[in-house]
């Protein structure tokens, strides 16, 4: 399968793509510099919105809108602007912590998860950003988590697929989209620590579960029975996430990051930190959006 460099983004930690298929741009963050970048494949073109702190994901809205997650909580982005309108705090209490990746569910309210700087054992949580009465609130739904990564839904939204990476697995949990909650959580897939570490998360139409393995430079489809069925490997070994996109939704874009590379590494990995491009053949699902921006 032909993996391109779409974009040499040489970002630190290039994470959490999202397509706006109103826009035609691919949304992506890299998160320590605290950019929020919105690549157009059509030219080629990079629109980036300086966040000025940590940012670990973003969301469309549904007025055109973005809501952030960065290193304060939740921020909402009103369309076209340059500056936060709205910022929901998350953990004020726990300063090194950061937030991380996150997404939208059907009913329209945006999950994002914690975690610490220094990767503390247990020390992240996951948050649901929605209303209450008239307000917006960032619900606890999850502790007790170490590296809070990537999740997604199925099609029809009854089920709700997440990583804490430290475990090497992806779960899977019962969801209630009309209460916006998790039960049952179960293991779906394991990865071996010699296979990759599960990042980020994108959830196909067909209901297949694609895994980014950070270090090993792979990207991994899972059925909805766990099993492997598509790898793809790219020329970078710090893979980080996946989202499809384009006309036809089959475009699958993939971020990476140079983080953690040596000198040596860098030198052989040039374009680590870009954004890569492949067509494995399945479709996407159509973007979710946050309904109060």
């Amino acid at each position: 399968m032909s993996v391109e460099l779409a974009w040499d983004g040489r970002a630190e930690i290039g994470e959490g793509p999202v397509w706006d298929d109103q826009s035609g741009r691919l949304h992506w963050v890299d998160i320590p510099a605290g950019v929020v970048h919105r690549y157009s494949p059509a030219d080629g073109s990079d629109q980036p919105l300086v966040v000025g702190r940590s940012v670990g994901s973003v969301g469309l809205g549904t007025r055109g809108g973005l809501v952030a997650a960065t290193a304060e909580g939740f921020a909402l982005y009103e369309a076209g602007a340059a500056a936060p309108c709205r910022t929901v705090e998350v953990e004020p209490d726990l300063p090194g912590n950061r937030m991380n990746d996150g997404g939208c569910d059907p009913a329209g309210r945006f999950w994002a998860g914690t975690m610490a700087w220094n990767h503390e054992p247990g020390a992240g949580a996951l948050y649901r950003l929605g209303p209450a009465g008239d307000i917006l609130v960032a619900a606890r739904m999850l502790g007790g988590l170490t590296i809070a990564n990537g999740l997604d839904w199925s099609p029809d939204g009854r089920l709700f697929y997440y990583i804490d990476s430290d475990t090497q697995r992806v779960d899977v949990f019962d969801f209630d989209a009309a209460e916006g909650s998790l039960r049952n959580r179960r293991p779906f897939v394991h990865v071996p620590i010699a296979e990759g570490l599960p990042d980020g998360l994108a959830v196909d139409a067909d209901g297949c579960v694609w895994v980014a393995l950070f270090g090993t430079g792979r990207v991994r489809r899972y059925t909805p029975q766990g099993q492997v069925d598509v790898e793809v490997e790219l020329p970078v070994s710090l893979v980080t996430s996946m989202a499809f996109g384009g006309h036809d939704m089959k475009d699958l874009y993939v971020t990476t990051a140079r983080h953690r590379l040596t000198d040596e590494e860098r030198s052989r990995q040039i374009h680590a930190g870009g954004l890569y491009i492949c067509r494995p053949g399945p479709s996407g699902l159509a973007p979710r959006r946050f309904g109060w921006i």
